[in-house]
């Protein structure tokens, strides 16, 4: 099942709102030009999934179309199982680019951690290979993908002419409105940041409790202009390096004088 890549690039692609999303199109249409897409996507939403990869059951791809250098493939799995399987059993050699988006929704400041979509990014970077994960702001079910496939584009273009260094990915968030009306794009840093969790309390017709996942979230430095957050709020796009090595070096000093 494997695909001969020849000297052509190959871009790899998956996504976490499903195969059949808006903005896996537009994400197919930011790729396209720039070498061979392989994309694989999940067969259903996983939101919010993270880097959760799937072990109690058998996944499972089937190739759902073929057009020219175009191929889509469907997974059982998870974001990231996506991206393993593929380099894995349907790739013969590394990608040459890993992509992930677009994402129907932001994945900026402390949502990254959550994120099925920059998961697959940073599976793709775990196994060297540059990678990008790119959300749009808009949750709504007709959002306008047009500045993400601009601005997606530019950004894809950067890391193909000039690279990243190895265990970083970018992860790319897309204001809502028109090319027109987005300033640009600034590199920043995450925002310091929280999801305030509640839980809204039911009771089923038999008379059992259950929960809904509800909240909000709070910007815990609202003044700071060099973060994703406030480029997001003022009308840019924003491009923040994600390293995954997750180490605090600046602790390992006075941690290990009192431990070790």
């Amino acid at each position: 099942m494997s695909v001969e890549g020849n000297n052509e690039r190959i871009i790899l692609l998956t996504n976490d709102d499903g195969y059949y999303s808006t903005g896996f199109e537009a994400l197919i249409n930011i790729a396209r030009g720039f070498g061979r897409v392989i994309a694989v996507a999940p067969e259903t939403g996983n939101s919010g999934m993270s880097h959760a990869i799937t072990i109690k059951v058998p996944l499972r791809i089937r190739k759902l179309e073929e057009r020219e250098g175009i191929t889509i493939y469907a997974c059982n799995g998870t974001p990231a199982d996506c991206i393993k399987i593929a380099m894995n059993q349907i790739l013969d050699r590394k990608p040459d680019l890993v992509l992930s988006g677009v994402n129907h929704g932001s994945n900026s400041s402390i949502s990254l951690m959550y994120s099925g979509t920059m998961a697959g990014a940073i599976e793709g970077c775990l196994n060297g290979c540059p990678s990008v994960g790119v959300s749009l702001l808009d949750y709504s079910r007709n959002a306008d993908f047009s500045a993400s496939v601009e601005y997606g584009k530019t950004v894809v273009k950067h890391v193909v002419d000039k690279g990243l260094p190895l265990g970083t990915c970018l992860n790319v968030n897309i204001p809502i409105g028109k090319i027109e009306e987005i300033k640009g794009i600034k590199v920043c840093r995450q925002t310091k940041g929280r999801w305030v969790e509640e839980f809204d309390k039911r009771t089923d017709p038999r008379g059992s409790d259950y929960y809904w996942l509800t909240g909000y979230y709070v910007n815990d430095e609202p003044t700071s202009e060099d973060t994703d957050e406030w480029a997001l709020n003022n009308g840019y796009v924003s491009v923040v390096p994600i390293t995954i090595d997750l180490t605090n070096y600046q602790l390992i000093d006075s941690l290990a004088s009192d431990l070790e």
